[in-house]
């Protein structure tokens, strides 16, 4: 059976990244323990297409770092079929704020809706931010596959949840599902990119693991970063 995360469709918190090394991995998991739990899918393969326009406007824009992003990605949980759920994600970045609206959907379905077709998902709401974003860049079409393999972590009794991300990789060409979810990788062997997402404020107990660990937050986009090596410097 394939691997599908629940169809959560309206997301807002705000989201810390590190770039971790295999010692620090090692000891930040073990440092969970008691205080968060690994969630149903276990390691999840994540493979996210990201739609761009033919001059790659969204993503120059991106690595500019203004206080206001966006990006949209097909994102498959596992290996996906023309029948299997993906979900098309609508991601705002504004200061600091992290804005995520997504529907389900197939790929032949999403195929289409870039193709002109004017319905997507069944959120009338949700449905009409993806369906004006299309419209206002007008062609986008498929850029850059980001793969990286997930471990998903909740907080039992809290809104708490982080990500821990391994062989965080990229291709740009085989830009599809039906490849092999191979790439070139992003970070140096055995580093991983940790996630913290919370609506509020984190908990003492992370700050002390992370300080205990020489955890520091960094900066990584990996579509942005894929995008910088395979384009000259002019």
């Amino acid at each position: 059976m394939e691997s599908v995360q629940a169809p959560i469709t309206v997301m807002q918190r705000v989201e810390w990244k590190y770039i971790l090394s295999a010692e620090q991995t090692d000891f930040f998991c073990a440092r969970l323990k008691g205080h968060m739990e690994p969630d149903a899918y276990g390691l999840t393969t994540i493979q996210s297409l990201y739609y761009d326009t033919p001059d790659r406007r969204l993503v120059r824009t991106s690595i500019e770092k203004p206080e206001f992003k966006e990006k949209i990605r097909l994102r498959a949980y596992g290996r996906a079929t023309n029948e299997t759920p993906v979900f098309l994600e609508l991601k705002r970045k504004a200061f600091g704020i992290v804005y995520k609206r997504r529907v389900q959907a197939t790929v032949p379905e999403v195929t289409r809706f870039f193709a002109g077709e004017p319905v997507l998902g069944e959120d009338g709401q949700i449905d009409r931010e993806i369906t004006y974003f299309r419209d206002y860049y007008r062609t986008l079409e498929p850029a850059c596959m980001i793969l990286y393999d997930r471990t998903a972590y909740y907080e039992p009794d809290g809104d708490l949840r982080l990500t821990i991300d391994r062989n965080p990789r990229y291709r740009l060409d085989a830009l599809s599902f039906d490849h092999a979810p191979v790439g070139i990788p992003l970070l140096a062997p055995g580093d991983t990119i940790l996630e913290i997402k919370v609506q509020d404020t984190i908990p003492l107990w992370l700050v002390r693991i992370l300080s205990e660990g020489k955890i520091r937050r960094g900066s990584l986009s990996k579509y942005g970063e894929a995008y910088r090596r395979s384009t000259p410097i002019r």
